[in-house]
């Protein structure tokens, strides 16, 4: 099936219902497709089985569920069908659609837009036969847990919404508490973790590459005024368990909605999946009672007997809090980023390039002194290093993080990049002291480069502190 979501897109998704039109809350029953849509992976899964659209009409009316993806561009509804075919199983008609491409990437989304695929996913499934259009609410996982209560404030004819692995803080706060948890569990502490990573992620979304930092949703979740389910696994690495609900709480009890369940899942990840290793690895299988839990509470709901301020379940583990993420001063800005590395690029190359036009037109002057070189070639080096280092990092942080080799709680390619930072320090110090006992014999020229590398010298302290090259 196909609808239109935001900006008049076509999107394509598929609506299970259970094929006995059992009702919601029931954990017994096959799922069976009654609208299926183009696109990659649409067919159901594990039993389930495409259909004509008439068992469906057939049956009494069913409450409904729409699922919105977590972060990616154009991920396959098959990637939610286990989700879908176990939520149906439960009495539910559920639409699970593609996510888009269009508009969507990593460094560019709009969480409204969004909103706007799923309430057009919303108004889909509330005019499908055997759907009661009064009982269809929204289902967001991580990225749709921002998503989700989004569309929700939007429109009254979500009747419920579910999150699961939702966050109640930024986008920006949450994905560098993700990646420094993920350094942390491979290792890493001081300045790289606490200062390095925070601040490129500072500096990525003050240049515009990272979409909706500052994003925050409280006063959403605050507007959402229906029943509420948010669903957590204990070890969630990509959300921080045991900050998230909290704020959903807070949000909800502010503004008078005391309807909502918050639950816990033992040995289960971020997308309250089992997982045998602490969150790390996601298995197929949801974390058992999950898939109940959604059935019976929405047949609760749509009876008309919502829960009251429930939380259940053991508690999450996290091993560090987040830390606020505050968009960088003037100083620090994405514009004096760039005039800062010109200078050290522009001040360490120039003296090697220098030296190579002297030698090519046959005259070579000998160095002030020997440091001066380490200055040049070792800055450079800290420089470019540095930067290509912490952008790996960051793009494999995570739970997945892969920092190398770790020694005294640094990776052994930070330890080197901050030994050179020192030694460059000292050179420039050396390099200032020659320069000044041999000024009367320094020609035009050779000062020129020597101002131009002790420039990017003295640009070099304070850069390297700022991001932690400096720091022990």
């Amino acid at each position: 099936m196909s609808f239109r979501g935001g900006g008049g897109l076509v999107l394509h998704g598929t609506v299970l219902s259970p094929a006995t039109g059992k009702a919601a809350g029931n954990a017994t029953g096959d799922a069976t497709g009654d609208a299926t849509g183009d696109g990659a992976g649409g067919a159901p899964e594990d039993g389930a089985r495409p259909a004509t659209g008439t068992a469906a009409a057939k049956t009494d009316a069913r409450p409904g569920i729409v699922l919105v993806h977590g972060s990616g561009a154009g991920t396959p509804r098959a990637k939610l069908m286990t989700e879908a075919v176990e939520f149906a199983r439960r009495g539910l008609s559920v639409l699970v659609y593609d996510k888009r491409s269009k508009d969507y990437s990593l460094t560019r989304r709009s969480y409204s837009t969004l909103a706007d695929d799923a309430l057009g996913a919303v108004a889909t499934l509330r005019s499908q036969p055997g759907v009661d259009p009064a009982k269809v609410g929204i289902w967001g996982f991580s990225e749709g847990g921002w998503v989700a209560p989004i569309a929700a404030s939007r429109s009254a004819d979500i009747a419920f919404v579910v999150v699961v692995g939702a966050n109640s803080q930024t986008p920006l706060r949450q994905q560098t508490w993700a990646v420094a948890a993920g350094l942390r569990k491979a290792g890493v502490s001081g300045p790289f973790v606490d200062r390095a990573e925070r601040n490129l992620y500072r500096v990525i979304a003050d240049g515009g590459l990272f979409p909706e930092p500052y994003y925050d949703p409280e006063p959403t979740i605050a507007a959402l005024g229906r029943p509420v389910l948010a669903i957590w696994g204990v070890h969630d690495l990509l959300t921080p368990p045991k900050e998230s609900p909290p704020g959903f709480v807070s949000a909800l009890e502010k503004s008078g909605n005391r309807h909502y369940t918050i639950r816990f899942f033992a040995g289960a990840d971020h997308a309250a999946h089992l997982t045998p290793d602490g969150g790390v690895t996601r298995l197929p299988e949801l974390a058992p009672g999950y898939a109940d839990l959604v059935g019976s509470w929405i047949g609760e709901v749509t009876a008309g007997r919502p829960p009251v301020a429930q939380t259940s379940g053991p508690a999450p583990v996290q091993d560090s809090l987040t830390v606020s993420v505050d968009p960088p001063a003037w100083w620090e800005s994405v514009p004096m980023q760039v005039v800062a590395l010109v200078l050290l690029v522009a001040g360490f190359a120039a003296y090697p390039v220098i030296a190579l036009v002297r030698r090519l037109r046959g005259r070579s002057l000998p160095p002030v002194t020997r440091a001066a070189r380490l200055v040049s070639a070792g800055g450079l080096t800290v420089v470019l290093g540095a930067f290509c280092y912490l952008f790996y990092v960051v793009m494999t942080g995570g739970k997945l993080a892969a920092p190398g080799p770790v020694l005294a709680g640094r990776p052994l390619i930070w330890l080197a990049l901050q030994a050179l930072s020192v030694a460059c320090v000292i050179a420039a110090v050396l390099t200032g002291r020659a320069w000044r006992r041999a000024r009367g014999s320094v020609p035009g020229g050779e000062r020129v480069r020597l101002g131009l590398l002790l420039t990017g010298g003295l640009v070099f302290v304070p850069w390297a502190f700022y991001w932690g090259l400096l720091l022990p």
